[in-house]
């Protein structure tokens, strides 16, 4: 019997829409090291092969399946130890009833039934898959699957071999632990498309993407030695206990006290224990901000109305994203106010005069009483600004300037307060309220060294995709903030209260 946690998942992976089509076409299943991911998949495999898996009619209002008439399943990967580790488990997955009903031949790399269908390896060769038309497809452990042992090309073909299957017939299912970030990994890619959907960057195309993951603060090396502390070692050993129980889920075969002993193990790397146990992505190695240092400053905040906060916006014509945030003045928290892609658009083009009206509607919701707003390729808007809220904001975004912040001639300016930024988030001195386009922003942003002994921030390349107008734009706005805080304006009293 599964757990309530696989039913979970295997009834959101079956799940038809009003006309008895698939909700997925395609899904990732994320677990921890041990948590039982290839015996779950060996027995939907016998399942695809044997079971009712395809619609057949709707009966008082329940989808009734039926069993496919022709099944092929693939179990994929780059290793044959990887296939391997599915195999050896359906003997002990077929039970003597199964065998004998549907005769069940199980060999070292395939399985058959009865009817000469089967449930067969692959391993990487995109050649030998290209053109084939299985029903159910298996890519294992996708987390391994790279360029330099053709992965990618491999999930290639598959992805095409499933497209192609007529009405939608063949379906993928990828599981894998958490991949390490710059490998290009195809774990990678499809969390990175992930992310994307959740941001609204890119259309959501029937992917189930199901991870269980230890919470952002779950502590590894922030626990103190029990020589030096030893309240504080109980108390963070808990803490980490804590986190892996959330993170195992209903596999409570996996032995708490087995797992934390090999974290604390110094010859294991801590970001090999997150990624391993933890189911946490870890930041690249010249990432400005980490996934668990940005989750963990998530709190239950909301702009209201009348908030005193400061702006900061960042503009682009076509090239790259234009955003526009806010950083709340009495708390410091941050938030995506609005952001446009140029590839959305029909011309290709940011539509200023929609960027103008969401600028001006800021200044008119809420107390706006500090601006920054680079000024390249939106100088004419930002001069506009500049004038007719002049007499609004309290402190100057520039000497002499009201609102204008030229980035290009403000390099040092900005390098520390990027480094200010990230003071802020590391000891929990700004919050936000989880807005997926936000975080997808930030942590797209990658560490830079500059001359002038501080780092600021730049997309991965010049070229990437991965924007970071929004991480760029709260800098802005949090560095308008602490200038506000340090303006005589607000040490005169009439600044109001910060919590």
């Amino acid at each position: 019997m599964p757990t309530l946690e696989q039913a979970r998942f295997i009834l959101w992976w079956y799940a038809v829409d009003e006309k008895g089509r698939f909700v997925y076409r395609q899904g990732v299943l994320r677990r921890l090291k041990g948590w039982g991911k290839d015996p779950l998949v060996g027995a939907l495999s016998l399942v695809e092969l044997c079971g009712p898996v395809e619609f057949s009619h709707f009966e008082n209002g329940q989808a009734v399946g039926r069993a496919r008439y022709d099944p092929w399943v693939q179990i994929a990967a780059v290793t044959q130890d990887q296939t391997r580790n599915t195999f050896t488990l359906f003997s002990s997955l077929v039970s003597p009833r199964l065998k004998e009903e549907f005769g069940i031949d199980i060999h070292k790399t395939i399985v058959y039934d009865k009817r000469g269908k089967m449930i067969e390896g692959v391993t990487s060769s995109p050649m030998a898959l290209e053109g084939k038309r299985p029903t159910f497809i298996v890519q294992n452990e996708v987390q391994w699957w790279v360029e330099s042992n053709d992965g990618i090309a491999m999930a290639n073909v598959i992805d095409g071999n499933v497209t192609k299957a007529a009405y939608g017939s063949c379906r993928s299912l990828s599981i894998c632990n958490a991949h390490i970030p710059g490998q290009g990994s195809v774990g990678e890619v499809i969390w990175d498309a992930h992310l994307k959907v959740e941001a609204g960057e890119a259309i959501d195309t029937g992917v189930l993407y199901d991870s269980l993951e230890a919470p952002p603060g779950t502590p590894v090396s922030e626990i103190p030695s029990p020589d030096d502390d030893p309240e504080g070692f109980e108390a963070g050993v808990e803490e980490l206990k804590e986190g892996l129980r959330v993170a195992r889920g209903d596999a409570v075969w996996l032995d708490i006290e087995t797992i934390v002993a090999s974290i604390l193990d110094i010859r294991n790397p801590v970001s090999e224990s997150r990624r391993k146990f933890l189911n946490q992505v870890n930041a690249a190695e010249d990432s400005w901000i980490s996934p668990k240092e940005w989750d963990a400053c998530l709190a239950d905040v909301k702009l209201e109305p009348g908030d005193r906060i400061t702006l900061g916006f960042d503009g682009s014509k076509s090239n790259d994203h234009t955003a526009l945030s806010a950083c709340r003045i009495s708390d410091g928290a941050i938030f995506l106010l609005n952001s446009w892609n140029p590839a959305k658009q029909p011309d290709g083009c940011v539509p200023r005069e929609q960027v103008d009206i969401a600028v001006r509607a800021a200044f008119e919701k809420y107390d706006v009483v500090g601006f920054r707003a680079d000024v390249h390729e939106f100088e004419s808007y930002v001069d506009e600004w500049g004038k007719d809220f002049k007499r609004k904001v309290k402190v100057k975004a520039s000497p002499g300037n009201p609102v204008a912040f030229d980035m290009r001639g403000q390099k040092k300016r900005f390098a520390l307060d990027c480094e200010r930024f990230l003071d802020a988030v590391v000891e929990g001195e700004l919050s936000h309220d989880g807005d997926p386009r936000l975080r997808w922003y930030i942590l797209n942003a990658h560490r830079f060294p500059t001359v002038y002994d501080a780092v600021t921030i730049r997309k991965k390349s010049k070229d990437s995709s991965r924007k970071i107008d929004g991480a760029v734009t709260s800098v802005l706005a949090f560095a308008a903030r602490q200038d506000y805080l340090m303006s005589r304006y607000y040490r005169s009293g009439r600044g109001g209260a910060i919590i």
